[in-house]
Formats: C-alpha cells, sequence, structure tokens
C-alpha cells in the first residue's frame, strides 16, 4: 500500500479475522466481502483475500493487488479488483490477472468500486454484466462450473502481453503514483 492513503486505525478482515489497516479503500473491500457472503451465498473459506499477484519482466518485479478470488467448490471460478473511480479504466488489468493468476485461467473477472460493478467473461475479455446484482451468486457459479472445462493459462507472446499490461498498468502506475504525484500534492 502506498502511503498516500489516510491510516484510519485498526479493524478486522471481514474473511479472515485477522488485524489489518484501516483505511476507505479497506472499508469498501470490506463491503464487498460482506456482500459476497451474505447477498451471493459464498462461505467465507471460499473467498480468498488481500493477495499479490507477482509479476516479473525484464528482470524486474512487481507485486499487482488482487482483492479477491472466489472458489466454489475450490475450483477457480472469479478474480475480482476493486478501485476506487473508473471501472472502464480497470477493465483490461482484471483480465490480465485472471488470465495468469492460476495454473489455469480464472473464468471471469470483475472489476469494482464498490458501488458499481462489470462482470468479464476472461476469454473474449466482454463485459457480460454490469451492477453489484450481477456478480454470480454461489449457485450460479456451481452451476457453471459443473458444464465448464479448466481453459488453459496463456503461453509464450501471449502469457508476456498479459505480464506487460499489469506490469505497466499496476506496478508502474502505483509505483508512480508512490514516488512522486501522489505524494506531493
Amino acid at each position: 500500500m502506498g502511503t498516500h492513503h489516510l491510516i484510519l486505525g485498526e479493524t478486522s478482515d471481514f474473511i479472515t479475522g485477522k488485524t489489518i489497516t484501516d483505511t476507505h479503500d479497506e472499508r469498501a473491500r470490506q463491503k464487498i466481502a460482506r456482500f459476497l457472503v451474505e447477498h451471493k451465498g459464498y462461505e467465507k473459506y471460499e473467498i480468498q483475500s488481500h493477495l499479490h499477484l507477482t509479476v516479473e519482466i525484464d528482470g524486474r518485479t512487481g507485486a499487482v493487488p488482487v482483492d479477491f478470488v472466489i472458489k466454489p467448490g475450490g475450483k477457480f471460478f472469479m478474480l475480482i479488483v476493486f478501485r476506487p473511480g473508473s471501472l472502464v479504466s480497470r477493465r483490461r488489468t482484471a483480465v490480465a490477472a485472471a488470465r495468469i493468476f492460476a495454473g489455469s485461467a480464472i473464468p471471469y473477472a470483475v472489476v469494482t468500486n464498490a458501488q458499481d460493478a462489470e462482470i468479464i467473461e476472461t476469454a473474449s475479455g466482454k463485459v457480460i454484466g454490469n451492477g453489484l446484482g450481477a456478480i454470480f451468486s454461489k449457485s450460479d457459479a456451481v452451476s457453471i462450473l459443473r458444464d465448464m472445462d479448466s481453459a488453459p493459462p496463456p503461453e509464450g507472446d501471449r502469457l508476456e502481453k498479459e505480464k506487460r499490461i499489469l506490469f505497466a498498468m499496476e506496478v508502474l502506475a502505483q509505483k508512480e503514483c508512490d514516488d512522486y504525484k501522489c505524494q506531493h500534492i
């Protein structure tokens, strides 16, 4: 986390119960976690939170935050990225993260600002749903996974391109913000 976040103290993570730093962004993440459990029917153990995807490009390494990965029945189903502001500007990075996160591509990527959401089919990159209500419920996820084969992750040039997208749009952008713009406003 960059130093430009206002620290409000500490809070308890809804999913893990661990003590974490309380920020405005973290409060939004906790709202999303509660929504997934209380309204979409997922069990806490089916949700991994506060993850980082390590991306290495040209000998440089960075960590891309992934807020949630949903695994009903232990199968990767949905990757959720929370970022404040515009959803459109985060679509491509969410898809890239879903395509390279696990040993096989995660079928769906969601980008949300905790007030709105876009659900994206990872394979095609197409937005297939809008709004928090469009996020798949656990019963929908189980049904979809039952009829779905695992998609292989990208290889070769495609894998390299996905990593470069993530590195440029997440790692370098955050570094620039931490090093200059956000701290010097």
